[in-house]
């Protein structure tokens, strides 16, 4: 992959920030699934999330097989960044810069994967658990679902996960090699 040439790709879309870091400095936690499982309403009903992506470990092992990270950014401005009604439209913009911003990566032949925001919204009701997922390679799996902190990825790159009650900020990682 060229990164400069990446890079100044980067540099064009609405990105607050972008990192490019080694995978094997990600926290992994069984705690983020613990709070899926206790408070999150999308576990167990869709491919993006727990316990469909797996347990904790495979996620970790499936993530480390890729040995660099580039974490995007994203915030959107709303009224009231409590009002889900008003934070969740934010969000698809932010799902089609990962999109994009995949296959800038893939161009070359790299291998990559994303993980992004929330559950998967593709589909009005996802076929997990009775069949596959209709959309593989549009759906990413949430962060979250695979237990890595996402709370201390921004702390490290100097970022604030709640900016302020008016902002909504969207995180994604694209894992590649």
């Amino acid at each position: 992959m060229d990164r400069q040439w990446l890079e100044g790709e980067l540099r064009q879309l609405p990105l607050v920030l972008y990192e490019f870091f080694p995978t094997d400095t990600l926290v992994f936690s069984d705690k983020v699934r613990q709070i899926c499982r206790q408070e999150c309403p999308m576990y167990n009903t869709s491919w993006a999330c727990p316990p469909a992506v797996g347990e904790v470990e495979a996620c970790r092992r499936r993530c480390l097989s890729y040995p660099n990270a580039l974490l995007l950014v994203t915030m959107a401005q709303v009224d009231d960044a409590a009002d889900m009604s008003q934070t969740l439209p934010t969000r698809m913009p932010h799902e089609e810069l990962t999109h994009q911003v995949l296959d800038l990566v893939r161009r070359d032949g790299t291998q990559a994967m994303a993980l992004s925001t929330e559950s998967c919204a593709i589909c009005p009701r996802c076929a997990w658990p009775d069949g596959p997922c209709r959309h593989p390679d549009r759906m990413f799996p949430c962060v979250e679902s695979h237990g890595i902190l996402v709370t201390e990825l921004a702390e490290r790159f100097g970022m604030d996960f709640l900016a302020a009650p008016n902002v909504v900020t969207w995180f994604s990682l694209v894992l590649y090699r």
